[in-house]
């Protein structure tokens, strides 16, 4: 696998290619001002108890909001109390100030005439987590455990008998990519976050909203989510983006830190022109298309609407078996989720298939390309007119929504 690293309009682009095929895309918008994963130290302005939430200043330029349920308070005996069991109002007062974690992301955009288009206020909580590349690190968990998307038992265990011997470290989640790692180096990584934590709490105090720590960017969230796959070169073509990756690297991937290649081309200093001389400019284009050709015979259409994604798979030309077709169909609706970071509720409509066997094979291909996504995705099985439905709770806001127009 190769990771590419570009800009666009001040915006950072970054693609993980393998065999000439794009696998991920993660970007960050030179108009994002809340990044997800960013810890403030917040001051509580307003409780309102119909939502039971209450309104924060973040840094004295952006609000949050956090519900109730994202509360956490570590009692004198170092329990966890969650909050939900009594109205937010008698855990927290106007004035107080916390140590909050964004959920979402705040976009700035602006319309022709500059004017600020505000969307929607930014969720904040106070389970704070620190990401590594194997591991993470919970600010608000006194035991280890295995990450929830790991499924297979003999995995699981594996990774069980690996935290058994990271001793001194409390608190950390082991990633999927973690069980081809040797035990000191998990807990080395654990020693560095729980130790970054450590160093925040100094910012943690006085009565003034300000950021602490900045979330994973594109970089970041590229190379740990591609954690557990052979990186064979990070390529860039400035020195601002090698320095920025050797930075991530030599704490995090010191084995990575060769395979960074400053790329020479003509134009360097222009837009994406990395990613002209590899010639995967038509993937990205692609994206922004509802429309996708399958080389079976097929083709899938994606409709975003407010509620929900609707993916309808149809049968274009006399050649393959519906099962064939939706087979190869599932794999590419779960690369275009992916990339597309489409989140909230998706239904898919496949072609009639004949039993329930081919029901099930269809199902298994699909789970399979699903858990390549860094993000939590659940197949929520067959509605009754026959649809198949996906929930898929994504970290960052969707590519349409940062970049609406742009490849029109």
């Amino acid at each position: 696998m190769d990771i590419l690293i570009e800009e666009l309009e001040g915006s950072l682009w970054v693609v993980a290619l393998e065999e000439g095929k794009i696998q991920g895309l993660e970007v960050d918008p030179s108009l994002e001002e809340v990044r997800w994963g960013s810890i403030y130290w917040a001051k509580v302005t307003k409780i309102d108890s119909a939502l039971d939430a209450a309104f924060l200043d973040l840094d004295g330029f952006n609000t949050g909001i956090i519900y109730n349920k994202d509360i956490r308070k570590r009692t004198k005996d170092n329990k966890i109390v969650k909050g939900g069991a009594k109205a937010i109002g008698k855990t927290l007062n106007p004035g107080d100030m916390i140590a909050v974690q964004a959920k979402s992301a705040y976009l700035k955009k602006e319309s022709d005439d500059y004017a600020r288009i505000e969307t929607k206020t930014p969720q904040m909580s106070m389970d704070i987590t620190i990401q590594g590349r194997y591991v993470i690190y919970c600010v608000m968990m006194n035991k280890n455990r295995i990450s929830m998307r790991i499924r297979e038992k003999a995995l699981r265990k594996q990774l069980l008998s690996m935290l058994d011997e990271m001793e001194n470290i409390d608190g950390c989640i082991l990633r999927a990519s973690a069980v081809y790692t040797q035990t000191d180096i998990l807990k080395r990584e654990g020693d560095i976050l729980k130790e970054a934590w450590s160093k925040m709490q100094q910012y943690l105090e006085g009565n003034e909203a300000q950021l602490i720590m900045l979330g994973s960017d594109a970089v970041q969230r590229t190379l740990s989510d591609h954690s557990d796959k052979i990186i064979n070169r990070i390529e860039v073509v400035t020195m601002n983006h090698y320095k920025h990756a050797e930075g991530w690297c030599f704490i995090f991937a010191p084995d990575l830190v060769t395979k960074i290649i400053p790329i020479e081309i003509d134009n360097a200093t222009e837009d994406l022109a990395l990613f002209h001389y590899r010639d995967i400019i038509g993937q990205i284009e692609e994206l922004f298309q509802s429309y996708i050709l399958l080389s079976g015979g097929g083709n899938i259409i994606i409709q975003e609407t407010a509620a929900l994604t609707v993916i309808d798979v149809n049968k274009s030309a006399h050649k393959g078996s519906h099962l064939s077709i939706n087979i190869e169909a599932a794999i590419e609706i779960a690369r275009q989720i992916r990339l597309r970071n489409i989140g909230g509720i998706i239904v898919i409509d496949f072609l009639r298939l004949q039993n329930k066997k081919e029901a099930e094979k269809l199902k298994i291909a699909l789970e399979k390309e699903i858990m390549l996504d860094p993000c939590t995705v659940q197949i929520h099985g067959h509605t009754s007119t026959g649809l198949m439905e996906l929930t898929r709770k994504r970290k960052t806001l969707p590519l349409q929504d940062r970049f609406s127009g742009m490849f029109e």
